[in-house]
Parts: structure tokens; sequence; C-alpha cells
């Protein structure tokens, strides 16, 4: 009994590691807001610090491969808003919570909303191009939704006074921003659509933070947009803000004046279009007073042409025409005929199996003779190769050298290269080309 209890034991390690798969099992990932405290940022990269609400704490960390996209530089003290991994670090045994993204608390909420709302009405189609309208090519009335004290409102008048000046413009006055805003937003947007002054309509606004653009991402102002009977042209902001309106409007242009200049064509062009249309007006009027004075003569010839005489005269030749070529076009279908059946004669005699076999018996002798001829070449390279080696071997060979009367000493088994490696009374065993020679040493010169 007392070895079962034994058996069951935990060590530390299996604890911590037992304990890190049940939370990173249940728990996962989780979204928590509260203050950084402890913030420590070594060499390495990543960071590491606490975070804590009014009764508790929790350990965090956030390595470098995600800190990297974090778009501020935290600081203890700060209220943030994080998303990450519920684990337990085994060397300590510590409970934590590794962070994939890291915001202020406001920014983060509104944009974790975002996100949810866009993903929402996306899934819906509200977003999608198969519901936006093209804008009409040349409009009488433009529509302007914004504040009319802000300078969006006077950017787009600016540009369309410099372009085209003869556009009427028609102001829905609204706030655009604050929580009156999406009401009166709404307000301007219905009026717009019940009085149908206006062929289209631009929604603008200068830029600000998210907090300050959050109306429009407003979903019943989304809502209306898309079932706003005019185009409307979202210009919310600068080119890098995004706002749901902007997806869902027909047109997103990136600032006031740029959708005021895609809803208007430059004056100096319609004067040059104007001109162009009246050269060519002048030119199709010259071209119909042709073209009747052409049928004009035409049935003039025709009238002296119907003479019976003359049609039975002309219905005579046409007569003898289809019959000669009736006769030609006889003639071509058995010379095309006739050569279509030489064509296929041939081309059975060349498919015929003899000579297909003779071909291919051609060619298996030519590839065996190839064969032959490559088998011979390598065959003679490989000859080459070992005579070559022979002689740089033979050239090399101790028992050459011998050969030519040089001879080699050893003492003690060693290689003798130097006089001053003996010492009188060695004995010395000499190596000739042909048998040995021992000798003792009697004296040593060490002079070269």
């Amino acid at each position: 009994m007392q070895q079962e209890k034994l058996s069951d034991v935990y060590t530390v390690t299996r604890l911590n590691r037992h304990a890190r798969l049940l939370l990173e099992g249940e728990m996962g990932a989780v979204w928590l807001t509260g203050e950084i405290s402890n913030l420590a940022m070594p060499a390495s990269g990543h960071w590491y610090f606490s975070l804590k609400d009014s009764q508790s704490q929790l350990r965090c960390a956030m390595f470098r491969g995600n800190n990297r996209s974090v778009g501020f530089r935290p600081k203890n003290g700060d209220q943030v808003l994080i998303f990450g991994n519920v684990t337990l670090y085994e060397p300590r045994g510590d409970y934590q919570l590794v962070a994939q993204t890291l915001a202020p608390a406001g920014e983060g909420l509104l944009k974790q909303q975002f996100e949810a709302l866009k993903q929402r009405l996306g899934a819906e189609g509200l977003f999608d191009a198969a519901h936006k309208r093209p804008l009409p090519a040349h409009p009488r009335r433009i529509g302007i939704i914004s504040s009319p004290s802000g300078a969006a409102v006077h950017d787009i008048l600016t540009v369309l006074a410099r372009r085209a000046p003869w556009l009427e413009v028609i102001l829905y006055p609204s706030q655009v921003q604050g929580d009156t805003a999406v009401p009166q937003l709404l307000a301007a947007l219905d009026t717009a659509n019940r009085r149908a002054e206006a062929d289209l309509l631009i929604l603008a606004r200068g830029g600000g933070s998210l907090e300050d653009l959050w109306c429009f991402n407003d979903e019943r102002l989304v809502r209306a947009i898309a079932a706003s009977g005019l185009p409307v042209v979202s210009a919310v902001g600068h080119e890098v803000d995004l706002t749901l309106s902007d997806l869902v409007a027909d047109l997103r242009a990136p600032t006031p004046s740029a959708a005021a200049e895609l809803v208007s064509r430059d004056g100096q062009a319609h004067l040059v279009q104007w001109r162009q249309w009246g050269q060519r007006l002048a030119a199709a009027q010259e071209r119909h007073l042709q073209e009747r004075r052409r049928r004009l003569q035409q049935l003039e010839q025709r009238l002296a042409r119907q003479h019976p005489e003359r049609r039975l005269q002309q219905q005579a030749q046409g007569l003898d025409q289809l019959q000669l070529r009736l006769s030609r076009a006889s003639r071509r279908r058995l010379e095309q005929a006739g050569q279509q059946l030489a064509a296929l004669r041939l081309r059975l005699q060349y498919q015929h199996p003899d000579r297909r076999l003779q071909d291919g018996r051609a060619r298996l002798c030519e590839q065996q003779r190839q064969l032959i001829r490559l088998l011979q070449h390598h065959l003679e390279q490989h000859r080459h190769r070992l005579a070559l080696a022979a002689s740089r071997l033979d050239a090399m060979s101790p028992l050459a050298t011998l050969a030519r009367g040089y001879s080699i000493s050893l003492c003690n088994d060693q290689v003798v290269t130097d006089a001053g490696q003996l010492a009188p009374g060695d004995k010395l065993r000499t190596r000739l080309a042909r048998g040995e020679i021992l000798s003792r040493v009697l004296e040593i010169n060490g002079d070269a």
C-alpha cells in the first residue's frame, strides 16, 4: 500500500507542466484591461510587467515579435487593453499572461468594437461591391452633409468653384462629432433623400482621432447610407482614416477636396468638350445633306432604269451569270475532291505498317551505332586517365628516387634528415635501391 502511494507522488517539474497544460487548455486566449506596473524592458527587446486593478495583479510578458506592432510606448500607470494567452512559467511556477496585442484602454476598446461591427455588417454583404452604384456622369446639384463651420465644407466649395462653378450646391447641416452627431447625420440623410434635390451626396468631415470619427462607425448611420436612394460619396478624415461609412458608401474619397474633384469635371474640359460637340454636330449635318443629295441622285437613276425592257435585259444577263457561276463552282468542287483523294492516298501510303517498320529499324540501327561509338569513346578516355595516373604514381614513388642513386638512412626507425639528430656510436640502417647497409656513427660533421 505504501509503495502505491509513493508511485503517485509528483515532481515539481511534472506538477508545473500539468498545471500549465490545464491553464492553456481551459482558459486559452482572453481580453484583459488594467493598469501597468513594474514595467521592465531589457536589452533582449521583451517586455515584462504586472497588470493590476484595485484588488489583484497578474504577471505579464510580451515578447519582441509581438511588441513591435504596438503603436505606443507603454509606461507604469497606463490603463491598457491586452489580448493574450494564460499560461504558467514552469521554471518558477509563475502564473502569467503572454500578451499578443496591447493598446490604450479607450482606443483599444473602440478598435475591438470597430472590428466586431465591421465583420458582422460585412457578413451581411453591406460592403459588397455589387451593392455600390455608379455616380452620375454629369451631375447638376451636389448635396453636402457636414458641419457648416467645418473646414471640410470650405475645401469642397473651393474646389467646386474652381472646377465647376455652374454646379449647384445644397448643404444639409449636421454635427460631425459628439453625442448629437449620429441623430443629426441620420436626419440630414433622410431629408436629402426625401427632397431628392441633389444628384448625389457627399458625407464630409476633416481628420481626427478614432474617438472624433466614431459617429461615422455607428450601425444606424451605416445602414442608412446603404439604404440611401441617392449615391453617397464618403469623405471622412484623411486618407489614413477608415470608417464603416467609407466601406458602405458608393465611393470613398481620401479627403473632402478629393471628393469635390471626383464628382466634378474641370470647366476647361467642359468648354473643350462643347466645342468638340459643336464641330461634330456641324460635320454630322453636312454628312446628312450629302447623303440626302446622293440618295436623290440614286432615285433619279433608279427611275430611269425602271423601264420593263431594261429590267428584262438585266434579268437575262443575271441568269447567264448565275449559270456561269454554277458551272465554275461544279468544276472547283470536282478538282477539290480529286486533290483530297490524292492526299488521302499519299497519307495512306505513308502510314503503311511496312514503311513505319523500315523507319523504326533504321532509327534502331543508327542508335546502336551511336551507342557503340559512345562506349568506345568513354573506354578510350578511361584508358588515357589510367595511364596518366600510373605515370604520376610512378614518378612520386620513393623507390623511383632510390633507383636514381639516392638512399634513405634511419636511426631508431626514424628518418635522418639532419646530422644533429645523431650522436657518435649511433647505429644507422641505410636503404638502397637494392638491399640495406648497417653502419655505426664515428664522427659527426654539422656543416652542410
